[in-house]
């Protein structure tokens, strides 16, 4: 699906279209357009992108690819922008992620999204409201496409520690294996995410510190700003994850230990039990000489040295803080 924004400098107005506004976008020199694409590529696209915007055919077969890792691409007359924002499914705790290329320059920007995307759906809606968004520059319109889609990641991640508080106290009150099994998940999307985020720095960085084409020197400031938060995110994944771990391992503690109660428990039933079978067993046997057979008080001798032997080691079991 295409979708375009076409902004004209001189009369300060907004129009709203497909592919029909290209031509009037390279026709006068004082508009600016934002050329959107998502879904599945149409066979027609990589020769429009590289016939009318002068985009590199490798970088359109990149932007064009489900999975690719997160780079930044310098060109003649504009920057190559890859990343790993989340898909219109990640508002919860369940966590995916689509793919983004961005193509920024003098008077362009190209984007192309591999699914549908809320953070990039809301940033047109409300350039087509508000003109200035695409009058300073189209640099500057997909770095707060770039704010925004971190402050997408941020959004989720902060919905994951009160979980995972949750998750502490289940462990302590009432464990079970599916409390492990949501932990490990975590820990296996967070991975993911963490990878994502040393890409997504490691682009800002490059950007910071180096001089790209179409991404003036006065768009710094809001550079920086991208990948501050891009670190920030990048943290508390880190922090999340390791939180996801340790909880993972006091779940497997508490599992241990309660195990460790039960076979105590059994043990000590054993113990006591031994010395009673012993006994069963002896003057269970039929022999005719057996000297306690027949005496009148042999039976509640047996019984009194039974309990006897019961009450003896109850009492040194509880001494010995074993009960």
């Amino acid at each position: 699906m295409i979708r375009t924004l076409l902004y004209n400098k001189t009369s300060n107005e907004v129009s709203i279209g497909g592919k029909e506004l290209v031509s009037v976008w390279q026709s006068h020199a004082d508009t600016r357009i934002w050329f959107d694409c998502f879904g599945e590529p149409e066979e027609e696209e990589k020769q429009f992108l590289q016939d009318h915007f002068g985009l590199h055919p490798m970088a359109i077969q990149d932007a064009q690819r489900t999975r690719h890792p997160p780079k930044v691409e310098p060109f003649d007359d504009s920057t190559f922008i890859l990343l790993k924002p989340l898909s219109a499914d990640s508002e919860e705790l369940q966590f995916s992620t689509i793919q983004l290329a961005l193509f920024v320059g003098e008077r362009f920007l190209v984007t192309r999204c591999s699914g549908k995307s809320p953070v990039i759906d809301a940033l047109f809606e409300e350039t087509t409201r508000h003109t200035e968004l695409l009058a300073i520059d189209p640099a500057a319109l997909a770095l707060r496409l770039c704010r925004r889609l971190v402050d997408h990641y941020l959004k989720v991640l902060l919905k994951l520690e009160p979980r995972l508080e949750e998750l502490e106290d289940e462990i302590m009150e009432q464990p079970d294996d599916s409390i492990l099994a949501e932990l490990l998940n975590y820990k296996t999307e967070l991975k993911k995410f963490r990878r994502a985020f040393l890409y997504h720095q490691q682009i800002f960085s490059e950007l910071k510190s180096g001089s790209f084409p179409a991404v003036a020197a006065e768009r710094n400031h809001e550079i920086v700003d991208v990948y501050e938060q891009q670190e920030r995110a990048s943290s508390l994944a880190s922090l999340y994850y390791e939180m996801a771990s340790d909880l993972a391992d006091g779940y497997i503690s508490v599992a241990s230990h309660r195990l460790n109660q039960i076979m105590k428990v059994l043990t000590v039933v054993m113990s006591i039990f031994v010395p009673l079978s012993f006994l069963a067993g002896i003057y269970g046997m039929n022999f005719e000489n057996m000297p306690e057979l027949h005496s009148n008080s042999g039976y509640f001798i047996l019984l009194g040295l039974m309990f006897t032997i019961v009450v003896v080691l109850l009492t040194l079991f509880y001494r010995k803080k074993w009960l």
